[in-house]
């Protein structure tokens, strides 16, 4: 067999296209734990001993992110996420209020970026500075 340009085109086309192949799609439906949260550059951890997730489950996010409940719906588009904030309970918990805060300002953003490593999951915020890290349950 006789290798020419036309060959060589041939396979490096193939092996280009075959590289450009979409992935397979974002799947975020589960339960997710908190892991850490805040300043995309130093993340905070998210409180030990706390039982905070989100679950998300088609088109509904829901959780709670220390002591109180949330809830939005939300649809994906490729590696977007884009939120619509239903609710969130009030309580006073001092001791999870600037986890719950922060979180909640995060979700609310209305546009996030979604990317998978390994088991975690991390949602960033549409100008980079904001992160929530969850890892699946």
């Amino acid at each position: 067999m006789k290798f020419n340009k036309l060959t060589a085109f041939v396979i490096l086309a193939a092996l280009t296209l075959g590289a450009c192949a979409k992935s397979a799609p974002v799947n975020l439906n589960g339960e997710w734990k908190l892991v850490s949260y805040g300043d995309a550059k130093n993340p905070t951890l998210a409180l030990p001993d706390v039982n905070a997730f989100i679950t998300f489950e088609d088109g509904k996010l829901n959780g709670n992110v220390g002591c109180n409940g949330l809830g939005a719906d939300y649809s994906l588009d490729g590696n977007t996420l884009t939120t619509s904030m239903g609710f969130a309970t009030k309580m006073y918990c001092q001791d999870t209020m600037a986890q719950e805060d922060a979180v909640l300002q995060i979700i609310s953003e209305a546009t996030l970026k979604v990317s998978f490593d390994g088991n975690k999951l991390t949602l960033t915020s549409a100008d980079g500075a904001l992160v929530i890290v969850l890892e699946k349950k």
